[in-house]
């Protein structure tokens, strides 16, 4: 890498609004080393990020308080100045009621999707021309209740994920053991039910990643510990199931929940965290059927590994683990998949979100 390019990660939360809530991170691309450059405050639970890196911006989601007192979400614009390694806060909007757990950019930078786990709901907000976030502009409420009486009593849109030419955004809803594809009207700024697909009773489907292709898509499901395949129909707008996998080694009895889905850059390989396991694992990508063989399990270096990131140029991986409050490095064999340790780690306090950026200063 040359002295004109910088690998930054940003890091998401749980803080306290008085507290460092969103960490500035340089990653040394060569050894994998950790070095904090800075972190901004004033958020309170800025668990998730979104990076729009042509207009140096960043997105987080916090929560606050409504003049009533009543607990609201709200979004977070940042500038990102990638030479300095800092942040500097430019405004807020409010979102959803209670709260967010999940915000997700639109490909063209119009509008962040929010999704509302607590509160069953999803959020469509309009971003300015100059990037700020505007306003919410639309809200979509879930309703029902999924297979287990304890996760599922309720809706749990838990994470948005649009498709690369924005046509649709799909919203994996963690309650109800559905995935929804809403489209994106823009002319109205608003979320049009579409079409939805039901997963396994009490899987839960948390997080979601598209192939390259566009035509498979990944989620991971918390409830039930396994991953789903889907095909996707670009043109229909609709989802079908395929086939579905356990996340866990053979024989695990303990307590597990997973978190956080990735694929590399070349389609080949997927990578999914378990909580309580807490391990990441690698599955290879049968490039005709998109059905996966597993290929590794490999402890987080840490505890409830919450998220997890794939480095721009796919040598990389980097886990939060949030209740150790790190951040651990593997390196990525390209050839197979597989990680590998490298002994990096550092310290950030509940990490939950990781985003790495590559900037050219």
């Amino acid at each position: 890498m040359s002295e004109q390019q910088r690998l930054l990660l940003y890091i998401g939360s749980y803080a306290e609004a008085a507290d460092s809530g969103v960490y500035v991170v340089e990653m040394n691309p060569s050894t994998g080393e950790l070095s904090r450059l800075s972190d901004a405050s004033g958020l309170k639970n800025p668990t998730f990020l979104q990076v729009d890196k042509e207009r140096r911006k960043l997105y987080a989601i916090s929560e606050t308080t409504t003049a009533n007192g009543e607990r609201i979400g709200e979004v977070v614009s940042f500038a990102i100045d990638p030479a300095a390694g800092s942040l500097t806060e430019l405004n807020r909007a409010f979102t959803l009621q209670p709260s967010t757990s999940h915000i997700e950019l639109e490909p063209k930078s119009r509008y962040v999707v929010v999704s509302g786990y607590h509160g069953g709901n999803v959020g469509l907000v309009r971003l300015q021309d100059d990037g700020l976030a505007d306003k919410q502009v639309d809200e979509r409420q879930h309703e029902g209740r999924g297979a287990d009486p304890v996760r599922q009593d309720r809706p749990h849109p838990h994470s948005a994920l649009f498709t690369a030419d924005s046509r649709y955004v799909l919203v994996a809803d963690l309650g109800l053991d559905k995935v929804y594809v809403y489209r994106l009207d823009e002319e109205g700024d608003k979320l049009v039910s579409h079409s939805e697909v039901k997963t396994e009773a009490a899987a839960g489907p948390r997080h979601l990643a598209f192939h390259p292709n566009g035509k498979w898509l990944y989620s991971i499901n918390e409830v039930n510990s396994s991953l789903t395949l889907y095909t996707f129909d670009a043109e229909a707008g609709t989802l079908s199931v395929i086939d579905s996998v356990p996340t866990l080694p053979e024989g695990f009895k303990g307590e597990n929940t997973t978190a956080e889905v990735a694929i590399s850059r070349d389609g080949k390989y997927l990578y999914g965290s378990n909580r309580g396991h807490d391990s990441i694992v690698v599955f290879a990508i049968d490039q005709t059927s998109g059905k996966l063989s597993l290929m590794q399990h490999i402890s987080s270096e840490g505890g409830h590994p919450r998220h997890f990131a794939l480095t721009p140029a796919g040598d990389y991986l980097i886990a939060a683990n949030r209740d150790s409050d790190n951040l651990a490095v593997f390196r990525i064999d390209t050839a197979t998949g597989k990680l590998d340790f490298t002994g990096h780690t550092a310290q950030i306090s509940k990490p939950v979100c990781v985003q790495p950026q590559l900037f050219q200063l």
